[in-house]
């Protein structure tokens, strides 16, 4: 294998504050590598570094000859006037040029030229091109084509940098988080491109099951060293606690021979005059070894929330919608009785209304219709998706004390502000620096740490994975797992879904709430259809999703819970008959679509019609499935 990316004895500080020091590692053809560290650590910085877009102290960076480079940033840039499509036309280099020409002369009076581009644009691919661009902006919810990126969000911006570094099919992709803006079903369509994809890969990501398939190399950087695992991240967790382990031990024998050292060369000075020099040069060695600062274990949360009572909230009937020409419906006559220490996930595609929901929940907007009653008891907490303002001149264990000087662990057990920072991954130095040298995960990981110092019974956490570390995300799984109150997280990373929730509300769109009883892995196992025909029968074990009745009119509301029932009455057999047919006919549809989506040969018009066609149709099949589901597990109890 050709070796691509060449590191060796890379150095780089910024201000006094070293990053990494002599690290050193290749990609080669075909590696597909995650890089894992804590935030502020240099993950971006080091990506930045390869990608020459920042300086280094010393060392060396080298590419194979002739090597085309895909970066994608964290934060990506566009001209604010440009399309979305002239976004994914900016990275192709001369072909880009070319659509730009044919683009430019389609507007000329008279189209000077237009045969010969058109010939150019068929030998060079230009219209294959605009195709696949078309076909992976649709596969990231990107309709709009001509939209300018100006008028995007944040999410729909950093979704279109990445269909184009995607479309420019480099030899070396490097990513900084990009399933972060995703949805679940978009980070696995991608999880199944990468995959496939033969260029080389290096990545930053927090989602561990995605590093899990799609990764074979992790690297990680830690105390300004970095560490290789040829494996996966499983493989990865099993040989960083043998090295951790193995790092302890050490340690500890580091720490009796300085002991006894120390008594040696404490004798009286007399006889320090005469003891052998080399030894005396040892034992200073040996106390620098022994003053680091030892592997970290891993920190464990225990902070008191406060009592909650058996009432938590009702949502009684509410419904939400926006627009006024095209009305997109968030809730409909949505009832919901929330359950003491519940711990719920919500998950469902980017626009169908989740954020929207907990901000209705929280009182900061009014439901259209209906109400949420929530108990006196209740101490809301919320890490919401946009940063928390910080006073940029504070140091950070100052910007903690502005909310509290100590934190109540319960049974009598306090933790002062800087003890507590320390647990969340703050090290004593750290607390020194001014909030504004801190990088955006650590500003995330201090917003959380101030929501739980507050000591709240009720949890309400929007995306909380977004931009924060790994192992600040597993310190919140320890602590949320044990936490004494309720807990709603809207998240799409499904490890840590799978980890702390017991069951799911799906928001489906369009005012459609499904309530499901598990994680997430065990929805994706219990709704997924057979390939095939879709007259296969599905498993009876599929979840009771059925219509919940208005428990005072008998009015239908928008979450499908479990349902006993007894047999199907003649009328539900032969719609059940009927859902069949209808599935099967949708499975056709939706293959042959992907099938002519697929094979570059639509012209602009028809793809942009079957592209908007197959969410919508995805959407019925949805819909249909899940009402066989409910009939089935009536006939199938």
């Amino acid at each position: 294998m050709q070796t691509y990316l060449d590191i060796q004895n890379l150095t780089k500080s910024v201000g006094d504050r070293l990053l990494f020091a002599d690290i050193s590692m290749s990609i080669a053809e075909g590696q597909h590598v995650g890089l894992i560290a804590k935030n502020g650590t240099g993950k971006s910085t080091l990506l930045d570094i390869i990608c020459g877009k920042t300086d280094y102290d010393s060392g060396t960076v080298t590419f194979r000859k002739d090597l085309r480079l895909g970066y994608l940033e964290q934060t990506p840039r566009y001209a604010p006037h440009m399309t979305v499509l002239d976004a994914c036309f900016s990275q192709a280099g001369e072909l880009s040029a070319l659509i730009s020409r044919y683009e430019k002369c389609l507007q000329e009076p008279g189209q000077p030229g237009l045969a010969e581009l058109s010939d150019e644009m068929e030998r060079r691919g230009g219209w294959d091109f605009e195709l696949r661009a078309k076909q992976v902006l649709t596969k990231l919810s990107i309709t709009e084509y001509d939209k300018p990126v100006g008028q995007l969000s944040g999410g729909q911006l950093k979704r279109v940098a990445l269909a184009n570094v995607l479309l420019t099919e480099p030899d070396l992709l490097i990513l900084d988080e990009p399933t972060n803006h995703l949805d679940l079903g978009m980070i696995e369509w991608l999880e199944g491109h990468l995959k496939r994809r033969k260029c080389a890969l290096l990545m930053v990501t927090h989602d561990r099951y995605f590093l899990d398939r799609v990764c074979s190399q992790i690297l990680e950087l830690d105390r300004q060293a970095l560490y290789t695992y040829r494996g996966n991240y499983s493989y990865y967790l099993e040989k960083r606690a043998e090295r951790l382990a193995a790092a302890d031990a050490a340690a500890l024998r580091t720490q009796n021979l300085y002991r006894r050292e120390l008594e040696w060369m404490r004798r009286t000075p007399s006889a320090r005059g005469t003891k052998a020099r080399y030894r005396k040069d040892a034992f200073f060695e040996l106390q620098d070894q022994a003053r680091l600062r030892p592997e970290e274990k891993a920190a464990r949360l225990e902070v008191k929330s406060g009592y909650i009572g058996s009432k938590i909230f009702e949502a009684q009937y509410v419904s939400k919608a926006f627009g006024a020409e095209e009305k997109i419906t968030i809730l409909d006559k949505f009832y919901y009785n929330f359950s003491r220490y519940e711990k719920m996930g919500i998950v469902g595609g980017n626009g169908t209304g989740k954020t929207t929901f907990l901000r209705l929940l929280l009182g900061l907007e009014r439901p259209d219709e209906g109400r949420f009653v929530v108990g006196e008891t209740v101490n809301f907490g919320y890490f919401s998706q946009e940063e928390m303002p910080f006073d940029e001149r504070l140091k950070v264990i100052d910007a903690v004390r502005e909310h509290a000087e100590e934190i109540d662990l319960g049974g009598g057990h306090r933790l002062s502000a800087m003890q507590f920072l320390t647990h969340f991954l703050f090290p004593p130095e750290r607390q020194q620096d001014y909030v504004y040298k801190l990088s955006g995960g650590e500003r995330r990981r201090l917003q959380l740490c101030i929501v739980l110092m507050r000591n709240p019974n009720f949890l309400i956490l929007d995306e909380p994975t977004n931009d924060l570390d790994i192992p600040t995300l597993q310190v919140l799984e320890d602590y949320l797992q044990t936490f004494r109150g309720c807990v709603i997280i809207v998240s799409h990373d499904r490890y840590f879904m799978d980890k702390v929730v017991d069951h799911l509300l799906v928001f489906r769109g369009d005012g459609r709430i499904d309530d499901f009883p598990g994680n997430y892995t065990q929805y994706r196992a219990e709704v997924a259809l057979p390939q095939g025909s879709g007259k296969e029968k599905l498993p009876v074990s599929a979840p009771k999703a059925a219509q919940t009745a208005n428990q005072t009119g008998g009015a239908s509301v928008s979450v499908n819970r479990h349902r006993n029932g007894n047999r199907l009455s003649y009328k539900e057999k032969r719609e059940m008959e009927q859902l069949e047919e209808d599935i099967a006919a949708l499975e056709a549809e939706k293959q042959s679509l992907e099938t002519e989506l697929c094979s570059g040969t639509l012209d602009v018009a028809d793809l942009t019609e079957k592209s908007r066609r197959l969410p919508a149709l995805a959407e019925e099949l949805s819909a249909k499935e899940m009402r066989w589901l409910e009939l089935s597990e009536i006939e199938h109890p």
